[in-house]
């Protein structure tokens, strides 16, 4: 399978509830082989409208992190584990995480081959690593599991309620960059 089918899928797709209430589903975008991939958690309202990932005020403030750490958007593979905004940007169901992430997310993992992936926030840590992980101990830092390497990121829309988290997620990102 490739990509653009893959995504074609996703565009079309009705396994949950989401494909209903939808108004765009969101499946990811960069280049086909990236160095870093970075996976949040669903569209938001923005996103819904555009089917473009991290469109709203969360991606203004991923584009400032990237480009202070001297990274590319779009040198970046972007996407979120969910592919459809949640209704009134709730946090995803179990039962939705888990079918995008086994429908969708790890075959874009597969065929991505990502050297790194950057995991933003609690609900993409949780359902990609299936573990907890202590957020506020763990962010910025590099983990291995299966052969691949993550490292754990606030999401970026935590910034726009915590303006003290600023310089520490600018950091993360140069740590991941610096990876």
């Amino acid at each position: 399978m490739s990509l653009p089918v893959l995504h074609e899928m996703i565009r079309t797709c009705q396994l949950c509830p989401l494909g209903k209430t939808r108004i765009l589903a969101v499946p990811g975008e960069g280049p086909a082989r990236p160095r870093v991939m970075l996976i949040g958690e669903a569209p938001g309202r923005n996103e819904d409208e555009s089917g473009r990932p991290f469109f709203g005020a969360a991606g203004k403030r991923l584009d400032a992190l990237l480009e202070n750490a001297g990274l590319n958007r779009n040198d970046v593979f972007i996407t979120s584990v969910v592919k459809c905004r949640p209704p009134n940007n709730r946090v995803p169901t179990l039962e939705e995480a888990t079918t995008c992430k086994t429908h969708y997310l790890e075959k874009q993992i597969l065929l991505l081959q990502p050297v790194l992936i950057g995991l933003m926030g609690r609900t993409a840590i949780q359902h990609v690593l299936g573990e907890p992980i202590d957020l506020t101990r763990m962010h910025g830092q590099k983990i291995e599991r299966k052969g691949q390497t993550y490292v754990i990121l606030y999401h970026p829309a935590a910034m726009i309620y915590n303006q003290s988290l600023k310089p520490i997620m600018e950091a993360d990102f140069k740590t991941l960059a610096a990876l």
